[in-house]
């Protein structure tokens, strides 16, 4: 019934007090001293008056296909959730209804004749696509202020300057040509390429760049000529032509040739929508942080905590806390569904109506479609217990998709409310069992004296290697200020 996240309290007068702990709601509701409010999150709403004692952030790492949420308390994660964009699905849909106007436009027909005069943009205005990312965000910002007194916000804006986290005076030559040059170049190429090896696939291993046209055969340093290949690969390969090394592979040279030249479309989802998203939720009236990409990966790094989306939520800005538990954290896992559509008839391949109208009406029997419902079947084929996303039907026989099938016929008689629909499905995510370690105390504690780490790799801290052959290679430190850990 509980998911490992707090519970979120209201009082009487629908006011957020501070979310408890699952045991605590669950005596609460079992006392009857308190009622479920919502299902998604899960809320609770007391019989009487409460006051809050502490104060909240929400924190945010915005994403082309998922963003990761999470809500601090000090040094706790109260909640965290993961939310799943619809944006592509948008313009493919609007893609498809933009070509069926054009063609029954030029098949002559009965149809209107396009219109220019209305086609005026308003000032700041972004694709539905993307703004559908930033309505998202905003929905549920606002859902989290109001089950939880919350005080501010936090979001990863720029994108990484992982230098600046270094030297933060540096400036001019030293800048471009520092430490850390062609930083970006390489996380380009790890989103590019998912953190994958072009050629041979694996990605359990270091992964070098790899110039594809040889650059001592003319190559060139352009980001376009530039892919991700593991060691072995690469030594393979030497200085060897893209068409001599794959000379027998001839379809995976096409398949790298097309998407080392494709341009990273999330990365410009994100870029196109972030400034957007900051006036958005400055328009809550609460203050908002705004961090880069390298910071939250350095606090991450510094933390020794996993990669997942609401992970570096929880590890975005400069508030975030030297100490973090994540252990035991179960993230909700939300999907966007939209609400339905506009279209009141489905077409067919040339784009004129198959179906009747549908109908006006969206409820029957007290049912919507999208509500999340479980249904009793006690007799019949279908005898069982069903947990899942409705569609509803005028004759009162609906259909329920839950985790593992879909299942049609099942009588509104049988259904019962759990969560009535607001757009989004649910589910949770994986249980982290992942204990945080003190990044400092804990090279300290492997490591004789202090060596160079890549902050891309974790595993050098682990207690126990995966691999006696894998040994950390020391290497002279040339410290900042005696703990700080150089990025590379």
């Amino acid at each position: 019934m509980f998911n490992r996240n707090s519970v979120f309290v209201l009082d009487t007068n629908k006011t957020p007090c501070d979310p408890t702990h699952p045991a605590k709601a669950r005596k609460l509701l079992s006392e009857g001293k308190a009622a479920v409010f919502r299902k998604y999150p899960f809320t609770i709403i007391l019989k009487e008056e409460s006051k809050p004692t502490k104060k909240y952030r929400i924190k945010i790492d915005p994403g082309a296909k998922t963003t990761g949420l999470a809500l601090l308390s000090d040094t706790n994660i109260v909640f965290c959730a993961e939310l799943e964009h619809r944006g592509f699905q948008i313009s493919e849909a609007l893609t498809k209804r933009k070509t069926l106007r054009s063609s029954r436009r030029n098949w002559k027909t009965r149809y209107r004749k396009p219109r220019f005069l209305n086609r005026k943009r308003p000032k700041g205005w972004l694709p539905p696509s993307l703004m559908s990312r930033v309505h998202n965000i905003k929905s549920w910002v606002d859902k989290l202020i109001k089950y939880a007194p919350v005080d501010s916000i936090s979001m990863e804006l720029v994108r990484f300057d992982t230098q600046k986290i270094v030297n933060p005076e540096i400036q001019g030559t030293e800048y471009q040509r520092g430490e850390l040059f062609g930083y970006e170049v390489r996380q380009y190429l790890l989103e590019k390429f998912h953190h994958t090896c072009v050629y041979c696939g694996t990605k359990e291993t270091a992964l070098n760049l790899d110039h594809f046209h040889p650059k001592s055969r003319g190559g060139s340093d352009k980001v376009s000529n530039l892919v991700l290949s593991c060691v072995d690969c690469n030594q393979a390969k030497s200085n060897k032509l893209p068409e001599d090394f794959l000379s027998d592979r001839p379809k995976l040279l096409e398949i790298i040739n097309k998407q080392r030249k494709q341009p990273l479309a999330n990365a410009t989802a994100v870029n196109a929508t972030r400034w957007k998203l900051k006036e958005v939720l400055e328009s809550t009236g609460l203050p908002v942080e705004v961090g880069s990409g390298g910071l939250t990966k350095y606090n991450r790094k510094r933390l020794g905590i996993s990669k997942y989306h609401w992970t570096d939520a929880a590890c975005v800005g400069v508030s975030t806390p030297d100490t973090l538990n994540i252990r035991n954290y179960q993230p909700l896992l939300i999907k966007a569904m939209g609400r339905g559509s506009r279209q009141m008839v489905k077409p067919d391949k040339y784009g004129f109506p198959r179906t009747a109208p549908k109908l006006r009406q969206k409820s029957f029997y007290g049912f919507q479609t999208g509500d999340i419902v479980k249904a009793v079947v006690t007799k019949g084929k279908k005898i069982g217990t069903y947990v899942g996303r409705i569609a509803v039907r005028k004759t009162g026989s609906f259909n329920i998709k839950t985790k593992t099938e879909s299942v049609q016929g099942i009588s509104y008689k049988y259904c019962k409310h759990l969560h009535k629909s607001d757009g989004y499905t649910y589910n949770f995510g994986e249980l982290v069992k992942q204990k945080t370690i003190n990044f400092v105390q804990k090279v300290e504690q492997v490591l004789d004296t202090p060596v160079q780490l890549n902050l891309f790799d974790i595993s050098e801290l682990t207690t126990k290697s995966k691999s006696k052959a894998k040994r950390i290679k020391r290497k002279k430190f040339d410290g900042l200020d005696g703990k700080q850990l150089s990025l590379f």
